[in-house]
């Protein structure tokens, strides 16, 4: 999963590389991210925005999730996750052209993110989530990660950027998996779908802040 990172990163950094005012290229930014990769995964930050503020158990909560109408929760998610990917796009925009790599680097330690929770996590129900993390094991992990390493190279030689996006989105992922566990009983599709966009927004913005202030 994270080789697709790199093939989707690519198209993705397009319009940062354009030139054009900030604002522009960064709402250029945001209407390809969903061109690029559809709306399934933003569905799963729906969702569970709507989940996580029932009051409840795991059941209450995993009803939540098949509730086709979006509640105050949901819509809230949907509304950090647009502002942080165009606040993103926004800084990306006033940094030296080479820096629209760290949109591929985002984008494969947010798929690495997705692949390591099918690795560790569990479902608890049939469904999306149980097809994936019941033909993987904690086993295929180290694959995993090496395979976001040569995501590296991009910010060489300050591969410490680098180092740092990738982190950040095992952080984020950490997170989802514990929270998923606690709030939900195991791993859905609704949270791969969720971690893909915070780990890539978390991952741009430690991105921005490492490119200008190390």
């Amino acid at each position: 999963m994270p080789l697709a990172g790199y093939v989707v990163g690519a198209f993705l950094l397009l319009p940062i590389a354009l030139p054009g005012p900030a604002p522009t290229i960064a709402f250029a930014f945001v209407v390809a991210v969903y061109l690029v990769t559809g709306i399934n995964h933003m569905d799963g930050v729906i969702d569970l925005g709507d989940a996580l503020v029932v009051h409840g158990g795991p059941d209450e909560r995993r009803a939540v999730l098949k509730d086709t109408d979006v509640g105050a929760g949901g819509a809230l998610a949907v509304a950090i996750v647009i502002a942080g990917l165009l606040a993103a796009g926004l800084a990306l925009a006033a940094l030296p052209l080479r820096a629209a790599l760290l949109v591929v680097i985002a984008e494969v330690g947010a798929k690495g993110g997705m692949a390591l929770l099918v690795c560790f996590g569990s479902a608890p129900h049939d469904g999306l989530g149980a097809s994936l993390t019941g033909r993987s094991g904690s086993r295929s992990a180290p694959l995993v990660v090496a395979s976001t390493v040569p995501a590296a190279i991009l910010t060489w030689p300050r591969i410490e950027i680098a180092g740092a996006m990738l982190l950040a989105a095992v952080i984020v992922t950490l997170g989802s998996l514990r929270l998923a566990r606690t709030a939900l009983d195991g791993v859905n599709g609704d949270v791969l779908g969720a971690t893909n966009e915070i780990a890539r927004i978390v991952a741009l913005h430690v991105g921005v802040i490492a490119w200008t202030h190390w």
